[in-house]
Formats: C-alpha cells, structure tokens, sequence
C-alpha cells in the first residue's frame, strides 16, 4: 500500500512538472528547435527531482513535444499538444499532412500579407535569415525552416491556423528529416528564392500572389517526396 501510494505521489509529481514545462514552452521561454536546460537546472527550478523532470520529459517526449537526442540534450519539437489531432495525425500518411499544410499555409499567406504588423514582418525576416544560417544541421535546418513558416501563419493573426499548424509539426518534422536523410532534397537554389519572394509578397501585401507562391513551394515540397498527388 506504501508503494503504490510513493508510486501515484511520483506520477502526479511528474504530471504537474510535465504541465509546468509545456506551459513555459507555449509562452514562449524555448521556442521550436530549442535546447532545454539541464535537469540538474530544471529540477530546482520546478520544485521535483530529476528522476521527476525526466519522467515528466519522457511524457512530452511521447506525446511530439520534445525529443531526446543521444549526447545532445533534449530539445523542443513542437509548441503544443492537441491529443485529438495527434491521433489523427498518427493515422495519416505525410501526403495528407502536406495536403493539409497547403491548404491552411497558402490561405495564411494571403492573411498575413493582407493584416500583417511591422513586427510580424521584422520576424518574418528574421526567421528567412535564420533559416539561411541553419543549412549545415540536417535538424537544426528543419527546426528553422518550421519556425518561418510558422511565422508566416503567425503574421495571419489567425489563432486557429497556428494551432493547427503547432499539432502538425511532429509528425512533419520527422518526414522532413528523413527525406533530407535519405538525400531526397529540393532544389536549394530554388528553394531559397521561393521563401524569399514569399516574404516580399507579404511585405508588398499582396495577398494573391502570396497564396500562390505558398501553394507552389508545398506543391514541390510534395513532389520531392515522391508521393502521389492522390495521397495514395
């Protein structure tokens, strides 16, 4: 009876630090493709043990939020955690995924580039160049290409499309990083100007020719893929 009661105090422990953790992502302390600190560091700093913090870490590992990586540390893989879409998500093939992603970024695109701030602009750019940065890392290039498009649905000031965007992240990423692994890349060339000329068309506001070029780039993003266009 001793044990069973430590064993559900435990699970509870690590219920609530593996709360508090996705609470301080979703505010934003470690954005997509972070590092978390050590859990020597965030064990003080939730209140728990560390056998506590990497229970909790296991439970948002399991569930597309984080991911542990041998020798690295653990890092952040997705901002949120819908358990419905998750299901769902687990379900489908990456044609479905894409096939979604182009409706929701290409409407996004023209969102943002019709409502767009100053500020949603400047983190457009910067997440462009960041993307530029990152091309060496396999995964470090994954994480900040996720975070420009994300800033792209951001700039549509649509809550709903970013929550959405936030539960197909997992699930993407992955496909994303095999298929680099594998050697099935886009053209780099043009891959870069279309992200470019994406931002220019939000810049310029014209919601049009955004849609249009969101479309194009996961239109090709699927072909390189090598999937068929009827998802089957």
């Amino acid at each position: 009876m001793g044990d069973e009661m430590v064993e559900v105090q435990r699970a509870s422990l690590a219920d609530r630090a593996a709360d508090a953790l996705l609470e301080r992502i979703r505010s934003g302390e470690w954005p997509l493709g972070a590092r978390l600190p050590g859990e020597t560091t965030l064990g003080p700093q939730l209140g728990v043990g560390r056998s506590t913090v990497r229970e909790a870490i296991r439970q948002l590992s399991g569930r597309g939020v984080l991911e542990s990586r041998q020798g690295a540390g653990v890092f952040v893989t997705a901002l949120e955690v819908v358990d419905d879409w998750d299901a769902v998500l687990r379900r489908a093939g990456i044609a479905a995924v894409i096939e979604a992603r182009i409706a929701i970024e290409s409407e996004a695109a023209a969102l943002a580039a019709e409502r767009r701030p100053p500020q949603a602009l400047r983190a457009i750019r910067r997440e462009l160049a960041e993307r530029l940065r990152h091309r060496e890392s396999t995964e470090g290039h994954v994480d900040a290409d996720m975070r420009f498009h994300r800033a792209v649905i951001a700039a549509s000031g649509n809550p709903v499309l970013l929550e959405l965007f936030d539960a197909f992240v997992p699930r993407l990423r992955r496909a994303m990083i095999d298929m680099l692994r594998l050697g099935r890349h886009l053209d780099e060339a043009a891959d870069g100007s279309a992200h470019a000329e994406l931002v220019e068309a939000i810049a310029a506001r014209d919601a049009e020719e955004a849609r249009r070029l969101s479309r194009t780039h996961l239109d090709a993003l699927k072909d390189a893929l090598r999937i068929p266009r009827s998802g089957h």
